[in-house]
């Protein structure tokens, strides 16, 4: 049994409108459901990936409008990593975004950024066989463009606490404070760095959970792995796109386990995923309600 790297991202917007033009627009990522936030139906709940929707690049948001900027701190994800494949894609992406008033720094061999909400970016170049996870955008070309991701950097007082669970996982310590999940077809990494001294304040541009991928078969065994090494995890909750166990790990970082499928076009066709507002069946009773209230969002790629 191994976790097949990073399933998804899930970060807070306070405005769906914007946070759409800067990733389908900008990133370059498709829009491939929209939907709402299953534990709070009165909201959105974004999903941006690659051109099929697949697990590994798929970065989601939760929309509270006007909700106050974040702050990460201890116990939260601060950075997220994307892979790209050539320092031309670097070279490209520093432009692109200093062309859309977004700042970006050179570390590290990649390159660092915040969204307009501050969430921090980087773009690593990465040397992986996995397959790149590619988005179409007119103007990205596919080999300049974000190819799934590498990496979650969390802040974590002590990460030394966190070794059991990680291990029953079955992540494998690369280095000191990094450790990879990494499964038949894919890997991910979960990389600690020490908090700053202000405490974490979720809202705006800040990551509310990081999940790991696992085959549908394989799933209540993680929980029951989960279990184990002193976590306390949910029962299997249904997503309908995917299922899912949520818990927190000794850091304070809200893990969740996700299966790999059904996936999105389990009610959309590919070739139309995100054009319209999707509800699970056990919502679509709440459409004529929930429908009118969600301001309309307009993807520029469309």
């Amino acid at each position: 049994m191994k976790l097949e790297g990073i399933h998804h991202i899930t970060a807070i917007t306070a405005d769906a409108q914007s946070n759409v033009d800067f990733y389908a627009g900008v990133m370059g990522l498709r829009l491939v459901k929209k939907t709402v936030n299953q534990d709070n139906p009165t909201v959105y709940h974004l999903f941006f990936a690659d051109e099929k929707g697949s697990a590994g690049s798929d970065l989601t948001f939760f929309e509270f409008p006007g909700v106050p900027p974040g702050r990460a701190g201890a116990g939260d994800v601060h950075r997220i990593v994307w892979r790209v494949g050539s320092h031309q894609s670097l070279d490209f992406w520093e432009e692109r975004l200093a062309v859309n008033g977004i700042e970006s720094d050179r570390a590290g061999g990649g390159l660092r950024f915040a969204d307009p909400e501050g969430l921090a970016h980087e773009l690593a170049l990465v040397e992986v066989g996995d397959e790149p996870l590619i988005a179409d955008h007119p103007e990205v070309p596919a080999d300049l463009a974000l190819r799934g991701f590498h990496a979650v950097c969390a802040y974590s007082a002590a990460p030394e606490t966190s070794q059991t669970l990680l291990e029953a996982l079955e992540f494998e310590s690369i280095d000191e404070g990094s450790w990879e999940a990494r499964g038949s077809s894919r890997g991910g990494l979960y990389v600690y760095e020490s908090p700053p001294e202000e405490r974490s304040r979720q809202g705006a541009g800040s990551v509310h959970h990081v999940a790991w991928a696992s085959t549908i078969d394989e799933h209540e065994q993680w929980r029951d792995r989960a279990i184990s090494a002193g976590a306390q995890p949910t029962p299997v909750i249904d997503r309908f796109y995917f299922r899912s166990i949520y818990f927190r790990e000794p850091s304070g970082v809200l893990f969740e386990i996700a299966t790999l499928g059904p996936g999105f076009t389990v009610d959309e066709p590919l070739e139309h995923l995100g054009e319209k507002l999707s509800l699970p069946p056990d919502y679509e009773h709440l459409r004529a309600e929930v429908e009118p209230n969600l301001r309309p969002v307009i993807n520029p790629r469309s």
